[in-house]
């Protein structure tokens, strides 16, 4: 039952303060953040390479594919900076601000731009813009949630990328054979401000706390985890060395402007210095730790074999999935003879089951377990890639590619999920730190795979085949991983572990036998 001491507020209570400070308004609104994003990255894909013809430019395939590759490098590059700077930071929102108002101005520049460089100018921007979600939207939603709630809310936000992805390249399509190539910018333009208006209208938890509310306390954490631990409320005085507004003062004081203190549950791994952690000695309230350097972040990641578990995962379902975005529509429209219409009805079959599998996941990681939900969508995936290869049925393929992308988007949640567990048992590691590893490794595959998907099928006599038996052994390398490293307590650990218990009980010496029998009277 959480204590109710009273709080002296010196200013005027934001309005909405429960809702706008809320574990579901945070999820809802970087979940539109992913959606904006991938968004803005697919809408352009049907509609560059008609304006670059226009603009009288020749190889329009490879101009297109260096665009999209520019918007690789943006976010590849700004990565770790917008990392570190968010760590460092007070705020997680003014990163996210200055990354959507980046977006809305490349997406302007985008449509206006008259010359092929500055285009490449525009998507890198977008890039870096995207980094900004991934980063820093992550963090601020792991800041935000219960540990024990984490799993749940990254597979309801993750739901926004297929969303993305589906919404982008039919959208765009369809704007500019109706407004020409203004159309999709514009939209794209209109989202992004919606999402500007979201993300000015969040309350972070620390600010939150300031003004006597805390996110957390409406849930119940099980018995002895991390989140636990309660706040205790006898502070006379702020620390002289912590911010004034970012500390919080409990008085016994009552005023016209006293507000009720409604104590969440507290925990004391939050990574951020402006979240609260705990109590200091004397009573004091303290804020978490200080980041540690970059290279001492670095070290500590290359170090832990669960992080570059997860991280290798995000560098293979980034491969996986833009190396088929080339190669699909060629090998549907060579083997079935489809157009780019029912090419786009088959992606739309693909993109459905991922919505509805990411909550799923997330969900039951936080029940039971990373380890097991990673480990049985990756080896429900591998089966069906092997099926893509068949030539026999339409149905049958388009079947297999709902299936498997059901268990893909399955795998996210639980990755994420990892990640900022890795950060809450790393001194110094913050959830911007590994989730700007993430989206580091994510970002390279996203560059490479549709480099090499695109090689491959254009110079393998079978390069369809190919690809897919390239995608399973890159899936049963990551079950390995994952059965051996992924979890606090790995798969591998827990199979194991009761063959060694039997054997120790097995070859340990038997107890002496006592040689004296019991008087009888």
């Amino acid at each position: 039952m959480p204590v109710l001491p009273r709080i002296t507020v010196a200013t005027r209570r934001p309005w909405g303060l429960r809702w706008r400070s809320s574990v579901w308004f945070v999820t809802a609104v970087v979940s539109l953040g992913i959606t904006t994003d991938l968004l803005v990255y697919s809408i352009i894909i049907p509609v560059i390479p008609f304006q670059l013809q226009r603009l009288h430019y020749k190889s329009v395939s490879a101009l297109t594919g260096w665009l999209l590759c520019a918007y690789s490098a943006g976010l590849v590059l700004s990565t770790i900076p917008i990392a570190v700077y968010s760590e460092k930071s007070s705020s997680r929102r003014i990163p996210l601000t200055i990354g959507l108002i980046a977006l809305i101005i490349s997406q302007i520049l985008m449509m206006l731009a008259p010359n092929y460089a500055l285009m490449a100018v525009a998507r890198v921007s977008q890039g870096i813009s995207s980094s900004m979600i991934w980063v820093v939207g992550l963090a601020l939603l792991c800041d935000t949630t219960p540990e024990h709630k984490v799993g749940r809310q990254l597979g309801i936000a993750m739901t926004g990328l297929p969303v993305g992805l589906l919404v982008g390249s039919p959208v765009g399509g369809a704007l500019y054979s109706r407004f020409g190539f203004h159309g999709p910018f514009i939209f794209g333009s209109i989202c992004a401000a919606l999402d500007l208006l979201a993300r000015l209208l969040v309350i972070e938890r620390h600010e939150a706390i300031a003004w006597g509310v805390d996110p957390w306390a409406v849930y119940h954490p099980p018995a002895g985890s991390a989140s636990a631990a309660c706040l205790v409320t006898d502070v006379q005085r702020p620390p002289t060395s912590m911010p004034s507004d970012s500390v919080l003062t409990v008085t016994t004081a009552i005023s016209d402007q006293t507000n009720v203190l409604e104590l969440g549950l507290i925990a004391p791994e939050s990574p951020r210095r402006r979240s609260l952690a705990g109590m200091l000695q004397d009573s004091e309230a303290a804020l978490v730790r200080k980041p540690s350097s970059l290279l001492s972040v670095i070290t500590d990641l290359l170090r832990s074999p669960r992080a570059l578990t997860a991280l290798f995962m995000s560098l293979v379902y980034g491969v996986v999935n833009s190396m088929e975005e080339p190669t699909l529509p060629l090998h549907l429209q060579a083997v079935w003879g489809l157009d780019s219409s029912q090419v786009g009805l088959v992606y739309l079959a693909a993109f459905i089951p991922a919505l509805i599998s990411s909550p799923i996941a997330g969900w039951l990681a936080d029940r039971i377990g990373t380890d097991y939900i990673t480990v049985l969508c990756l080896a429900f995936t591998a089966p069906w890639w092997l099926v893509l290869t068949l030539r026999k049925s339409l149905a049958l393929f388009i079947t297999s590619l709902a299936i498997q992308s059901f268990f893909v988007g399955g795998v996210v949640p639980p990755v994420t999920s990892e990640l900022a567990a890795v950060s809450r048992n790393m001194e110094g590691v913050g959830y911007a730190h590994v989730y700007g590893a993430f989206n580091l490794a994510f970002g390279i595959g996203t560059a490479v795979g549709p480099v090499i998907g695109g090689q491959i099928y254009d110079h393998v006599r079978r390069g369809w085949v190919a690809i897919c038996v390239i995608t399973v052994a890159l899936i049963m390398m990551c079950i390995i991983l994952a059965f051996c490293y992924t979890g606090p307590d790995p798969l591998l650990s827990k199979v194991f572990r009761p063959h060694v218990v039997s054997n120790d009980q097995e070859t340990s010496p038997p107890k002496k036998q006592t040689l004296e029998s019991p008087v009888r009277e």
